[in-house]
């Protein structure tokens, strides 16, 4: 209130407010000292005119220029974290509908949605969809703490849990290598010529299940050879594309390492579920929707390990750090056993102290082929490129262009306490409403 008293009295809450709202919710912003300054520039002579726009962050109400942190995750900042979802969310429909550079042509293309998990560990709590009780013998709720975490921790397999997750990305190359063939087997084709008569496109998230490992939700899509903007050849359908699928997830595999006389081989798990994207929305639930495949993949790309198995959201450094955190001992298991295997040098390559965690997955949540569809980088220098144009209101005339002189020094993170209070006062974040939910089979 100190604080908030001082600022009152030297007139500068509203202007302070007014820098507040423009990090549109965040709450732990990146807080910059320097100066920046744009001048119009001759493109025939070479000659600089005159300073065209001057920012100093010494001017600034905070004395500092903040940012946002566009952290992806809703654990750390839910604001960054929904702008990111939302990117997502149009990068996903983009290559489902077109738009953002994309072609509307792919809406005709096959596609399917798919889910591929992780295989069996040891027997855990479940919710059986058939209605039986887990094998302990009672029917868990939904936010029954005990889903996911083994029947017997002692006789669970957390050393290849944390490898799988390790591997996962790995894996998932391997699949994407064996789809193609699969295709080409199946359309009559060998591999060389399969690449002058269609291309595979995807994007895939990453979610954590409540056993703390890794499975992908994809959008996998079948285009003619330059992509989506060339049409499929006749043979392509979605059932073809989805019988290739479940074939290369079945025989992708790669080897792992030999601990203590024990090899390691990894695969996909057999749950394996693949639905054919065919209605553009909402059709009542009877088929698999765009709306419905983008609003799902891009609410899983803001959730880490901490949100289904309740894990740190940030790296550890020192193992001794678990005692000062409420995690679950599941969560708890499955770090220590990264951490120790962390320190073994055949396994330095998988940096799985730095990924402990993430309970050893160290691959990016998000990701997609170069000819699915537009770009997070893309989206997010188009949102700046428009918030460059609101803020600078002197425009260079025709013949010129701008050079521009900068120096920025990071000063730390974060809002104080009377900027805190303030922020919160000021409009909400956006919430996630509006969107469409869907829950796929494969999620246990």
């Amino acid at each position: 209130m100190a604080e908030l008293s001082t600022l009152a009295s030297l007139g500068t809450l509203p202007e302070l407010a007014h820098q507040l709202s423009g990090l549109g919710g965040c709450t732990h912003p990146i807080r910059l000292d320097g100066h920046r300054t744009e001048y119009a520039v001759d493109t025939q002579t070479g000659e600089i005119g005159n300073a065209l726009h001057r920012l100093d962050s010494a001017t600034l109400p905070a004395g500092q220029l903040l940012i946002r942190c566009n952290n992806r995750r809703a654990t750390r900042c839910s604001a960054c974290a929904e702008v990111y979802r939302r990117d997502t969310y149009h990068l996903i429909t983009a290559g489902l509908r077109g738009g953002k550079g994309t072609s509307d042509r792919v809406a005709s293309h096959p596609r399917v949605f798919a889910t591929f998990t992780a295989p069996g560990f040891g027997p855990v709590h479940n919710r059986r969809t058939d209605g039986r009780p887990c094998r302990c013998g009672a029917h868990h709720e939904e936010d029954d703490t005990a889903l996911g975490t083994p029947l017997d921790a002692d006789t669970y397999d957390y050393e290849a849990a944390v490898l799988w997750n390790a591997h996962a990305g790995a894996l998932w190359r391997r699949f994407s290598i064996y789809l193609r063939r699969e295709v080409a087997k199946r359309a009559g084709l060998t591999q060389r010529a399969f690449r002058n008569h269609a291309r595979i496109s995807f994007a895939k998230v990453a979610e954590y299940q409540k056993r703390g490992a890794v499975h992908f939700h994809a959008v996998i899509r079948l285009d003619g050879p330059e992509g989506g903007d060339t049409p499929p050849p006749a043979w392509a359908t979605a059932e073809l594309l989805a019988d290739a699928i479940e074939a290369a997830a079945v025989l992708a595999r790669i080897a792992g390492p030999e601990i203590d006389g024990k090899a390691h081989t990894f695969t996909f798990g057999r749950q394996l579920d693949v639905r054919t994207i065919r209605s553009a929305d909402f059709d009542g639930g009877q088929e698999l929707t765009e709306r419905a495949v983008a609003a799902y993949i891009a609410k899983y790309a803001t959730k880490g390990a901490e949100t289904a198995t309740g894990t740190v959201d940030r790296p550890i450094r020192f193992l001794a750090e678990l005692a000062q955190v409420r995690i679950t001992d599941h969560a708890r298991r499955m770090i220590r056993t990264a951490w120790t295997l962390g320190a073994r040098k055949e396994l330095a390559d998988l940096r799985l102290r730095a990924w402990a965690h993430m309970l050893g997955f160290r691959g990016h949540f998000s990701t997609k082929s170069r000819r699915y569809s537009t770009t997070l980088g893309a989206l997010r220098d188009a949102r700046a490129e428009w918030r460059r144009s609101q803020a600078a209101p002197q425009l260079p005339k025709e013949g010129e262009t701008t050079l521009v002189l900068a120096h920025w020094v990071f000063a730390g993170t974060g809002l104080s306490a009377a900027e805190t209070w303030l922020a919160a006062s000021l409009e909400p974040a956006p919430g996630t409403e509006g969107e469409p939910t869907w829950t796929p089979a494969a999620t246990s």
